[in-house]
């Protein structure tokens, strides 16, 4: 029952969505009415064009690696997950300082800055998340073309058909299922992108509800276009499982049973490598070269940005704090399930994850009702019971900001700590049981030790993900509490890409860490091991 109370608590800010329509005397806010038809089509043509980008890349570097050998393959086999450490917003801001306006510190891996058409509204939106994003395509489906027998590539070639029609009528229909989750996965961030957005100018939903909150003070409003955009996530959920049906492909590969590359050789093997590595050098190599010289550069000529120190220590200290309550919730959650499964459980455990599925903004408006209600109630408790005036707890401090990191990435830890435990064997639990152990003692003696290689996990990833996180940190940030994202967004917003980049910098760097792990991971067991990346709730 604790473990059922846990999760519904940590989904129960979501609720507060729906019920703003029944707030307002009208039903619908009318700015609300207003901003929607807009920035509700915005939303879906980004979301849209990232699909097809996200595919088209992804997909295509995919079966290139996959069905083709060629110079540099080996290391672009791993090499191209890199970019998933590049948030959107750190891309958009070396982009915009190099090619939109002139480099405040005169120097450039580039030389003088240029004004490039284009790089403002959808075309640059897509293009940047894109960039960004594909690697979600690419690792699922990598995945799943080395899970393929050459068998059926065999078959295939035997009807006449050439390697490259084997590749198009076999091999990706196939993988279809995968280039799906890795499409809606992408098309998720997308949607829940604030910050590079924001900063193209692109008036997406996000946007809108930002703006609502900060410029019109309309909180109904607000919750209203998020009640619409958790509306728009869901429905791409949706719409992958449509685009995947009914598919299902089991294969037991046996060994040296998978698919062997093509060959290719002259100009074709050097496209094949060149344009692998244009790629990389344009999303990750150059922008973290430069991000760095423009860092030396700010350093040495001591223009460090007021307050860089107090926002990596709030960084860290917000990552360990909410990566410390994720996986308390996960694990609660998780053994509860497994000393008292029930479908209850099974589904208040699946509520709780749908948080991932949930962009930033959307957490930080469902879960400020909640808490000024509470804060509210603090205030007079205090008041007429001592006769003292209390301030606000939670919406006036961190409490309310580590809430809604712990909604919005409680899955990320849940679904470590659940496949670990996946791994614990029933019968230690019996065997402690029959020993007269209860079950809180099972926990701490049997099942901790056994689960924390999974709980180190957990909590790194939801430590990354906050140090990264920008939406919900701008919303319910007290005051004085900036973080390393707040003050690169800040500082490019004000085109002082020298304040920048130092902290864009320490962002990349830190994001850097979980993918390097998933490459260890991909190296050691193959990318199917790889793909246990977290899925969306």
């Amino acid at each position: 029952m604790l473990g059922v109370l846990t999760a519904l608590a940590v989904a129960g800010p979501l609720v507060a969505l729906p019920l703003s329509f029944l707030a307002g005397d009208d039903g619908v806010d009318r700015i609300a009415l207003a901003l929607l038809p807009g920035a509700l089509g915005r939303s879906v043509l980004l979301g849209v064009g990232v699909a097809i980008g996200t595919l088209v890349v992804g997909g295509g570097l995919a079966v290139l690696v996959s069905f083709w050998d060629f110079p540099g393959r080996r290391w672009l086999d791993w090499a191209l997950v890199l970019p998933l450490a590049m948030p959107g917003y750190v891309l958009v801001f070396v982009l915009v300082g190099q090619l939109g306006y002139a480099n405040p510190l005169q120097s450039s891996l580039f030389g003088a800055g240029l004004d490039v058409p284009g790089l403002r509204g959808p075309a640059g939106a897509i293009a940047v998340l894109t960039a960004v994003l594909y690697p979600y395509v690419y690792v699922l489906g990598r995945s799943a073309f080395l899970g393929q027998s050459r068998q059926s590539m065999e078959a295939a070639r035997s009807l006449g058909r050439s390697h490259g029609q084997a590749v198009r009528s076999v091999a990706l229909p196939l993988a279809r299922p995968a280039l799906a989750a890795g499409a809606a996965l992408a098309v998720m961030e997308a949607l829940a992108d604030f910050g590079a957005v924001s900063l193209l100018g692109y008036q997406a939903l996000t946007d809108a509800i930002y703006r609502l909150w900060f410029g019109a003070f309309d909180r109904a409003a607000a919750l209203q276009l998020a009640t619409v955009l958790v509306g728009l996530a869901l429905l791409m959920v949706v719409v992958e499982r449509l685009l995947r049906g009914r598919a299902r492909y089991h294969q037991a590969l046996a060994r040296g049973d998978t698919v062997t590359p093509r060959r290719l050789r002259g100009a074709r093997a050097a496209v094949a490598t060149a344009v692998p590595c244009l790629l990389l050098a344009v999303v990750f190599a150059v922008p973290v070269a430069q991000l760095l010289a423009w860092s030396v550069e700010t350093v040495l000529a001591d223009r460090v940005g007021a307050g860089l120190a107090e926002a990596a220590l709030n960084t860290l200290l917000l990552g360990l704090a909410a990566a410390f309550l994720a996986v308390i919730t996960s694990t609660v959650i998780v053994y509860g399930q497994r000393v008292a499964p029930s479908r209850l459980g099974t589904a208040a455990a699946r509520l709780a994850s749908v948080g991932y599925a949930v962009p930033g903004t959307v957490i930080a408006v469902a879960i400020y009702v909640p808490l000024v209600w509470v804060d509210r109630r603090l205030i007079d408790l205090a008041q007429g019971t001592f006769g003292t005036t209390l301030g606000l707890v939670f919406t006036g401090t961190a409490l309310g900001l580590l809430l809604a990191y712990l909604v919005r990435f409680h899955a990320q830890a849940f679904f470590a700590v659940d496949a670990r435990m996946g791994r614990v064997h029933p019968d230690l639990d019996d065997a402690a049981r029959s020993l007269g152990a209860d079950r809180g003692r099972v926990l701490a003696e049997v099942h901790l030790p056994l689960l924390l290689p999974g709980l180190l996990t957990a909590a790194l990833l939801v430590m990354v993900e906050v140090m990264k996180e920008l939406p919900a940190t701008a919303l319910l940030r007290p005051l004085g509490g900036d973080t390393l994202a707040i003050m690169a967004w800040e500082a490019t917003k004000d085109s002082r890409f020298d304040t920048a980049a130092l902290p864009s910098l320490l962002i990349v760097a830190v994001g850097l860490v979980p993918v390097l792990l998933l490459i260890r991971l991909w190296g050691r067991s193959g990318p199917a091991a790889a793909t246990g990346r977290v899925p969306p709730g």
